[in-house]
Parts: structure tokens; sequence; C-alpha cells
């Protein structure tokens, strides 16, 4: 089974407000690794909230195609970060951009994603799909698409979409499982507009679990109760 997992960088951040908690990272690593012995293929796409909404008074009134440019420079951050701990808890990884960034990481190409994949290597996508205007969320989606994944896992601080926001309304009731046009026609907040329209194009269905949760992942994996469900 092969699956892309679309992981926050807010998550990243721990129990801090920005940059990258290590000991959150090194946890996360080793759960992955119980995921990924299990014979399932890993493809990880980042995203930089943790790094650029640090700077994000600073970019106040920024051109957008700066900001975002900006931003995907956080994701390969992250990325190097995060190959670190999942090279340290002991598997194989490659980090490939979408901005050609050779020192670093390797440019990515659909073939050589795949191939790294069918070889055991997790594939580490960074950079977004390398345009402005692009969500990371689109990003996911296209690169679940390109890769022929299972199924993409956005894996954030709740335990699935909700129907308000959790936070500010105790009341608030999880979606537990949803259509592409509910998402699209009622505006339910999970992903964007242009990466459901994606999904539901290329038939990929999307879970929504707690990245904190212990077991959440591996259970979304197994289409096991767990998270939101969009297909």
């Amino acid at each position: 089974m092969r699956v892309l997992l679309k992981i926050s960088g807010e998550a990243l951040s721990g129990e801090n407000e920005h940059g990258i908690d290590p000991k959150f990272l090194k946890e996360l690593a080793f759960s992955l690794k119980e995921i990924h012995d299990q014979d399932i293929e890993l493809a990880i796409v980042l995203w930089g909230g943790n790094i650029f909404r640090g700077m994000a008074a600073a970019a106040n009134g920024m051109d957008r195609t700066a900001a975002d440019y900006m931003w995907m420079i956080a994701t390969i951050m992250n990325g190097v970060a995060f190959q670190d701990a999942l090279e340290s808890a002991g598997m194989d990884t490659r980090l490939m951009s979408a901005l050609q960034l050779p020192e670093v990481a390797e440019h990515y190409i659909k073939r050589k994603a795949s191939r790294h994949l069918e070889k055991g290597r997790i594939v580490i996508c960074v950079a977004g799909s390398g345009n402005p205007f692009f969500t990371t969320d689109s990003a996911a989606v296209l690169r679940a698409l390109e890769m022929n994944c299972d199924m993409c896992i956005k894996a954030t601080k709740v335990d699935g979409v909700y129907d308000s926001d959790p936070e500010m309304n105790p009341d608030a009731q999880m979606i537990e499982h949803a259509s592409y046009s509910d998402v699209i026609h009622k505006e339910i907040r999970v992903m964007d507009h242009t990466a459901i329209t994606l999904a539901k194009e290329g038939n990929m269905p999307i879970k929504v679990v707690n990245l904190y949760k212990k077991g959440a992942i591996l259970r979304a994996i197994k289409w096991e109760k767990e998270g939101t469900t969009i297909d």
C-alpha cells in the first residue's frame, strides 16, 4: 500500500509556538517507522507554517509571489530537519524539492519518486508544487495522484473536520464522512477547493486525522474508524 501523508508545519512545532520541536520530531519519526515496517510505502508533504508564520508580521503587505516563495523555502527547512529525524530512526529517505536546490535535495521527478518508494525509501516532498498561488494541500493531492498513492492523509492538531471551530465552540461536532461535493458546496474547511476538486477528479480518498493521537495514522491507513473521510 502506498500513502501520501501531509503534515502541517504547526504540528512540527510541538508544544512551541513556532519553530521545530526536536523531541516531538523524534517521536513522530519512530511512529512512522512502525507504519513503514508494515510494508506501507510512505511519501510525505510538509508545510512551512511553523517557520513562515513566525515571520508573518514582517511579511505583512508583501507581494504574494514573494511570500509564497518564502513559504516554499520554509518547507525545505522543515524537510531537512524531518529527514534527519527519520534517518536517525533507521529509515532510508529521499528529500525531493519542487525548487532546484541540488546541495540539499533531489529535484522532484515523478518517476524517480515512485522508484524510491518501490525501493522502500520514504520520500519527503518539499517546496509545494514549486508554483506560487498553490497551497500545500493542492501539492499533497497532486503528489498523491502522480505517485499513484492509495490515499492522502492530512495530519493536523485536531481529530478530524468539525462543523465549526472546536477551539471556539465547545459544542462543535466532528464530521466523520463527507463527499467531495459536500466539502465544496457546504464550504467545509478541510482543504482548499483546488485540492478537493483535484482529489475528486482523480478519485483520491482523503483522511483527516490527529497527528498527536497514538495510532491514528495507522488506523486511517487500515480504513478503521478514525478522523474524517472525504471521498
